[in-house]
């Protein structure tokens, strides 16, 4: 791919449904800050291509910044498998060794039925590479975001995932020629 990318990564709107909860793809988004969703697609690139990954949450946000999203598989949320739709705090309490031994190594654990934060990386690698030189926008998740850091920075999954990522942030990430640029990470614009 010749050229440089600059991405413009904006984390979905908080998911309209119970806190706490692995949401399944259909959680749709709760887009009562306008002022924040305003903010923000002041400062988005004009004219960029825009994706966001096939969940509901992302089209909604993407569609409330004005966006018309292509729709990415590979920018979807980590896999959670058979623990989509159910509780952290519920999990905690009757997930048995599976849930306790995936929290001991969260990059690696793979949830039953789902994929590890490694395989997600992967899978956002491919999707990244799919996006022409440019600007673009990818209105996506926490884990997607932190994935394109990992990449972007070289770090291990383990550490990528101390980044917090709030909804409604924008993390700056640049595809160089010569490498990669971290412009910032969960900034608020207001």
């Amino acid at each position: 791919m010749e050229g440089e990318t600059f991405l413009w990564l904006i984390r979905h709107a908080p998911v309209d449904g119970v806190a706490g909860t692995i949401h399944a793809n259909d959680a749709p988004a709760d887009l009562g800050d306008r002022a924040q969703l305003e903010a923000l697609r002041q400062c988005l690139p004009p004219d960029a291509a825009s994706y966001a990954s096939q969940a509901r949450r992302t089209v909604e946000t993407a569609r409330a910044l004005g966006l018309a999203p292509q729709q990415m598989a590979e920018f979807g949320e980590q896999d959670f498998g058979d623990w989509t739709g159910r509780r952290h705090d519920e999990l905690a309490g009757s997930g048995g060794e599976a849930y306790a031994r995936f929290w001991r190594d969260p990059a690696r654990g793979r949830p039953p039925g789902g994929e590890s934060f490694e395989n997600q990386v992967a899978r956002v690698r491919l999707g990244l590479a799919r996006i022409d030189a440019g600007s673009a926008t990818l209105v996506v998740h926490s884990g997607t975001i932190r994935a394109a850091l990992c990449i972007a920075l070289d770090l291990t999954p383990q550490a990528a995932l101390r980044f917090v990522i709030d909804p409604l942030s924008l993390t700056r990430v640049d595809r160089l020629a010569t490498g990669w640029r971290v412009v910032s990470v969960n900034q608020r614009i207001s």
